[in-house]
């Protein structure tokens, strides 16, 4: 997915639709010199200001999270 998002310059890696008009928008990318993860919820393909961004590090720490947590979820 080479797509880049026009509204931050961050690359699109991907995106999650919910229905016709919303969807979770995942794009990675440098913004103030620091690199960046975006998760964001579109809707009629505009960004809203509810998302979530942060540097790679903690984008790390929040994948690790999610991954145990799945993990735990997905055993019950």
């Amino acid at each position: 997915m080479d797509e880049l998002n026009e509204d931050t310059g961050l690359k699109v890696v991907g995106r999650v639709p919910r229905n016709a008009t919303e969807e979770v928008v995942v794009t990675m990318g440098t913004y103030k010199l620091i690199d960046v993860l975006d998760i964001r919820w579109y809707k009629d393909n505009k960004p809203s200001y509810k998302g979530i961004r942060v540097n790679i590090e903690e984008a790390q720490l929040l994948y690790a999270i999610l991954k145990r947590e799945l993990e735990v979820n997905k055993n019950e």
